[in-house]
Parts: structure tokens; sequence; C-alpha cells
């Protein structure tokens, strides 16, 4: 299975596969929150859904549950199924070099690489969200940044510097979160963000500010 990333791609969210039957009509793809899940790997093998998955097994420090040596040895185990079209490793863990053998295990099964960060306090500076973005699609070959706003302004930041790279050619994936941010989700495709994320149980949202899957293919759809 693949991805095109070249164009905006729906992820439903979910640590349950099980699941993805009720994410079809709506989603392009799963996130497969690994780090969410009791026993991932047993999971990918058993996975027989239409949609292609994205692998997260995201670290304690950015809004996830996972933790220990064993984390980025199990994502780049899960690149291995055919199912997974690709993986998302936290930008930090590249740069530090502890996520490389992760990412070249991906690339050598055919799966793309998202760089992601997140930023749970805030919103930080233009020049530093261009950075990280800049940072993010050189060692994965789409960028992702997720912050936190607190007030519109924030969101016009993210949203501009979102335009200024996809308009440099740079993949980039990214999302305000957090109820002033909301409407980011929504709109920034528009500013030529890649991805967007929803979960497909509502009740299970796996960061703030979420919309359903099937509102948020909506609104996108009537803001194209």
């Amino acid at each position: 299975m693949s991805i095109d990333f070249e164009s905006f791609v729906l992820a439903a969210a979910t640590a349950d596969l099980s699941e993805e039957s009720l994410a079809r009509e709506h989603a392009d793809c799963v996130e497969f929150r690994m780090d969410l899940a009791s026993e991932p790997l047993t999971a990918l093998a058993s996975y027989t859904g239409d949609l292609p998955l994205i692998a997260t097994n995201r670290d304690e420090n950015e809004g996830g549950e996972a933790a220990g040596e064993r984390r980025l040895g199990d994502l780049g185990r899960a690149a291995e199924f055919d199912s997974v079209a690709a993986v998302d490793i936290e930008l930090a863990a590249l740069e530090s070099g502890a996520g490389e053998a992760a990412a070249t295990d991906a690339r050598e099964h055919g799966a793309s690489v998202i760089a992601s960060t997140h930023d749970f306090e805030g919103t930080p500076s233009s020049d530093e969200m261009r950075g990280m973005l800049e940072r993010a699609t050189e060692y994965g070959d789409i960028g992702k940044l997720a912050v936190t706003a607190s007030d519109p302004g924030d969101v016009l930041s993210l949203l501009s510097v979102t335009d200024e790279l996809s308009s440099e050619g740079r993949r980039v994936a990214t999302m305000a979160m957090g109820e002033a941010g909301r409407h980011s989700r929504a709109v920034a495709p528009i500013y030529g963000s890649r991805i967007g994320y929803a979960p497909v149980v509502p009740e299970n949202a796996t960061a703030p500010g979420q919309y359903d899957l099937a509102t948020l293919r909506e609104l996108i759809e009537r803001l194209k």
C-alpha cells in the first residue's frame, strides 16, 4: 500500500485497527497509534483493511505513551508490513540519531518518513516554526508541525509559514491544537498542508481540538 503525499491526505487516528472499516467513507488512510495499543505489532500482522497505514509510536515527551529502548525499534519493524505506507518519527529523534535506524528501515521497505514535532505549550515564532519545518523536510519525506494556539494570530502565523514552505516545494503538514486553533485543521490544506488528522471515534481524540472525521472531511471539501 502507498500514500501519495503530493496531495492532501486525511488520516483517521485510532489505536484499534478493527475500526478501519468505520473510517473508509471519509478517510484516505489510518494513523495507527501504536503507543496507545496493547499489542501493536500483533495488530499489524493481522490487519486486512483497505486503507493504508501511518504507523506512529509517539514518545511521552511529545504527547504519546511510548517509552523505552524498544519504541523506535518497534516502529522500524512496523514498516516491514506491506500495509504500512508511512512511519511518523519525531524530529528530535531523527536529529539525535536515535531515529535513524527506524527511518532507514522504513525507506528500505518503501514506506515514507514523516518527521514530526509537537509543541503543547504554545506557538513558536514564525522563524522558529520555519526552521523546524525546514529541518523536518530534510530528515523526512514530509515535515509535520503541531503547535498550540492561544489566539487567531498564532494560527495566522502558522498558516503563513505553511504557505511559504509549500510554495517552495516542501511537503509539510501543519495544525494548531486547542480550541483557538481548531479551525486550522480545516483551513490548513488551503495553504498547502498535506495531512489532516481526525479520530475514528470522536471520544478517542488523540490531540486537543480535533474535529470528528466526517465533519473534518466535509469542511475541507467545502473550502476547496
